[in-house]
């Protein structure tokens, strides 16, 4: 199965899918994920994203009817269109609470989605902000799925120096709206969401000790939570999307279980050949489990997350 997620499209003003084909080559979104699940075949369980904007709009309110097919709508009607094939996260219009509430509201009454993506922060606003409160708390009555996904931080036209944001911006403010996830309580107050932090982690493997130190130093004690820092860390889901090999996947099992790591791919926005390269490195690395391979691990590992799912 591979999860789409429908990042700020047409119902939040943004993207519409019948106008700007994803990659080269291909002419819909179906199509371009099919091409490289049909030369793959790892799919059956595990997940990619096929992400329809980098970067967050503005909150707006939403407005219904659409005069062309929203994002949401349209992950929707290919998961209707390829039973077996797609799943789908809603992504939610931060930092527009009572606009976010209507969205979940509508992912799961009525588009019966698998789950909600948040970008790490929209317009300097983090997880942890406690004007999230709200969302939080849905989410967890929902016992939603919540997929992370980076974005610029605030003031990258210095931190970048000039050079592509993805490849050091993105990791970092994942490991900063994890942190803050942690340090807000929002991980523990909210037990029953499960969050996929993407990119193996990011830079929270290696950081995860001085995190936890930190918070041990700095947190009052009657706000310290009953799980420390790690112990928060390792209860989170991980995706291998991007180079998850030789070094970051390694490094993440020092962190956490096996059964905590999924496949991602990160397609189409990573492109074709560098994904083949991504799928080849798994496939030649040892699973960490006896009488698996990463295919049916990372299989085995969607398929509990996602049980109510036949796909």
């Amino acid at each position: 199965m591979v999860i789409i997620s429908s990042r700020m499209g047409a119902r939040h003003g943004g993207w519409r899918p019948s106008q700007d084909p994803p990659c080269d080559g291909y002419t819909n979104w179906a199509e371009a994920t099919l091409g490289i699940g049909h030369q793959h075949q790892f799919r059956s369980g595990q997940r990619g994203a096929a992400d329809a904007s980098t970067e967050a709009g503005g909150p707006q309110k939403l407005h219904r009817p659409q005069p062309t097919l929203g994002a949401a709508e349209y992950t929707a009607e290919l998961t209707r269109d390829h039973p077996g094939r797609f799943g789908n996260f809603v992504s939610l219009p931060l930092p527009d609470v009572d606009a976010s509430l209507e969205e979940i509201a509508f992912a799961y009454d009525e588009l019966e989605a698998d789950g909600v993506a948040l970008l790490t922060h929209t317009h300097g606003v983090y997880l942890g902000d406690q004007r999230l409160e709200p969302v939080f708390a849905e989410l967890d009555r929902r016992r939603a799925v919540v997929f992370l996904h980076p974005t610029s931080p605030v003031g990258w036209e210095q931190s970048a120096l000039g050079r592509p944001r993805p490849m050091v911006e993105y990791i970092f403010d994942t490991a900063r709206t994890v942190t803050d996830l942690v340090m807000a309580g929002i991980v523990t107050r909210y037990p029953r969401i499960q969050v996929i932090v993407p990119h193996c982690g990011g830079a929270v493997p290696v950081l995860a000790d001085r995190i936890n130190e930190f918070m041990r130093l700095f947190l009052p004690s009657e706000n310290t939570p009953a799980k420390d820092a790690v112990q928060q860390l390792r209860g989170l889901y991980y995706d291998m999307a991007g180079t998850g090999f030789p070094r970051q996947v390694p490094a993440l099992l020092k962190l956490v279980d096996p059964d905590r790591v999924l496949f991602g791919s990160d397609y189409c926005w990573t492109p074709p050949p560098l994904a083949d390269a991504h799928i080849a490195a798994i496939d030649a690395a040892e699973s960490p489990v006896e009488k698996t391979t990463w295919r049916s691990l990372t299989t085995a590992n969607a398929q509990r997350l996602f049980p109510g799912t036949a796909r």
